[in-house]
């Protein structure tokens, strides 16, 4: 009798939908932490109305927190790499420099999404005063600076070493997923000229993000506790890795 045909990892999972609206109100509500992660993502908003914030400094700070996370998830994850791939007649040269290599290159693939949106907005970044803003303002460095070294932090604590193979999966494609699809709703900016009512939008999703995670991988890849299925040798065109 013919072997029945192995089981192979899901390549594509349905969506979810969301609840009803009612019933994140009553969610939110009933959680203090949503009404502190609403207040931080507000503080954009409260910027730009009564503190004359430049758009362009408010844009770049929604884009460097999102590419610094995504830079720092991967920089906690290329140690676990190199160990998995090293042979032991490597040597430190070429251990660092592949290490390096590997680093670059996850960066500029898996942070496409971040640099492809930077080319809609170059006219406001580039159009503006940032770059000065930056360069003569100790409190904007210390600003960035504590906000990519929070995300460092993080990154380095979530334990990427230590993890099973599969729940190393599904924690990085978790955590990634979510960053690219930040990027994405970064597009949003590309109304010139409407930032006033932009900003107020964007800190409201980003809100959504940070509170229900799961509910916005549900609604664009499926049932969330399943990333790890993803199989990115048999993906569909668009599918992320």
């Amino acid at each position: 009798m013919p072997k029945p045909p192995e089981k192979t990892r899901s390549t594509t999972l349905p969506p979810i939908r969301p609840p009803p609206i009612a019933q994140h109100l009553r969610e939110f509500v009933s959680n203090p932490h949503a009404w502190t992660v609403l207040a931080r993502n507000l503080i954009p908003v409260v910027g730009i109305y009564f503190f004359q914030w430049s758009a362009a400094l408010t844009v770049f700070n929604y884009w460097f927190d999102g590419f610094s996370a995504l830079v720092a998830i991967i920089t906690a994850l290329v140690p676990r790499a190199l160990s998995e791939t090293r042979n032991k007649s490597d040597g430190l040269v070429k251990v660092i420099f592949g290490g390096l290599l590997t680093w670059v290159v996850l960066v500029g693939i898996i942070g496409l999404p971040y640099w492809i949106v930077l080319i809609p907005l170059q006219p406001l970044l580039q159009g503006s005063d940032l770059l000065h803003q930056l360069a003569v303002s100790p409190g904007l460095w210390f600003t960035f600076g504590s906000m990519a070294a929070g995300h460092f932090w993080k990154a380095f604590q979530s334990g990427y070493d230590d993890m099973p193979d599969k729940m190393l999966t599904q924690r990085v494609r978790w955590d990634v997923y979510l960053l690219v699809l930040r990027a994405i709703a970064m597009f949003m900016m590309m109304a010139h000229g409407l930032y006033f009512i932009i900003v107020p939008l964007m800190s409201l999703l980003l809100t959504y993000f940070e509170i229900w995670p799961e509910r916005v991988l549900g609604m664009v890849f499926g049932d969330p506790s399943r990333l790890w299925e993803y199989d990115p040798e048999k993906k569909k065109p668009g599918n992320l890795p």
